[in-house]
């Protein structure tokens, strides 16, 4: 989640405010040694949302494809990346999310 997120900031930084999170939902190991990751890119509102994915999803295309890049250079196989962005309010209010990025929640 941590490559994916970073090729979210270096993207968007401009248009997008640091309220957004990555989350990998499934790490599956294929047959062909290769891997087939999902995540789920959370963003705070619709506007947001478009702004992630660019028009005719050209933006979207893009993280996922330096993501992949590097994600493949990392792991040294090759990586199949689906990403999916997933309109969330109030998501950094919610203390799963946080647990699910490896953080702890601090009141």
């Amino acid at each position: 989640a941590e490559v994916t997120r970073e090729q979210l900031y270096l993207q968007l930084h401009a248009e997008l405010p640091y309220d957004s999170a990555v989350e990998t939902e499934q790490y599956k190991e294929r047959d062909d040694g290769s891997v087939e990751i999902h995540q789920q890119i959370l963003v705070a509102r619709t506007s947001q949302r478009a702004i992630v994915l660019g028009k005719g999803g050209a933006r979207i295309k893009e993280i996922g494809a330096r993501a992949r890049t590097e994600l493949s250079t990392l792991m040294e196989r090759k990586v199949h990346l689906y990403l999916h962005v997933k309109v969330k309010e109030n998501w950094d209010e919610d203390r799963g999310v946080y647990r699910d990025m490896g953080l702890d929640w601090v009141e």
